[in-house]
Order: C-alpha cells, then structure tokens, then sequence
C-alpha cells in the first residue's frame, strides 16, 4: 500500500468520524468539534495528494491553508451563535433549542 492511500484513509477515517460525531452529538460544542474534525480530514486529504503526487505541492498547501481560514472562520462564527443560543434558551443541546414555543 502506498503512502498516498495511506493519507487518504487516514484523511477519510477522519471524515467518517467527524460524520458519525455530528450525527450523534447532542450539543452544539460537540457537534462543532465532529465538523472541525471533517474539515482536518479534507485538508489532509488535499496536503497528501499534493506532496505525494506529479501535481505542484504550493497549490496543495494553499488549498489546505484555504480549508484551514475557512475553518477558523466557521469556528469563530458557531461559536458566536452558540454563546446567543445559550443566553436565550440556557443551555445548549439540540433536542431543547430545536423546539418550538407556544
């Protein structure tokens, strides 16, 4: 097995965990972790076939470092929302703040 495969069941294991995380979490901090953890996936994924590939290594770790700004953008983002979501209901889990009031 060559190390490009390697990277890339690593890269999709962590994106099955992630999927698995997002659809069995509970909260919305454990939910944002399962949707980090997808997005590390696809940047590994991108960095591997790069480096390990014919294909020009800079367009690799820009694409990656694209992945990563789009994931601390949406980190900042969630969490600001979770921080609304848990003064106005008082808590976070999914299951409560999905319900509507009368």
């Amino acid at each position: 097995m060559s190390a490009l495969s390697l990277y890339q069941l690593v890269a999709l294991m962590l994106l099955a965990i992630g999927f698995f995380g997002l659809v069995r979490r509970r909260t919305l901090v454990g939910m944002l972790i399962a949707v980090e953890l997808m997005l590390n996936g696809a940047g590994l994924s991108i960095v591997a076939a790069a480096q390990l590939t014919d294909a020009n290594a800079t367009l690799g770790q820009l694409g990656t470092l694209l992945v990563m700004g789009l994931a601390a953008a949406e980190a900042t983002l969630v969490l600001a929302i979770i921080v609304v979501v848990s003064r106005r209901f008082g808590t976070t889990e999914v299951g409560v703040v999905s319900t509507l009031k009368e």
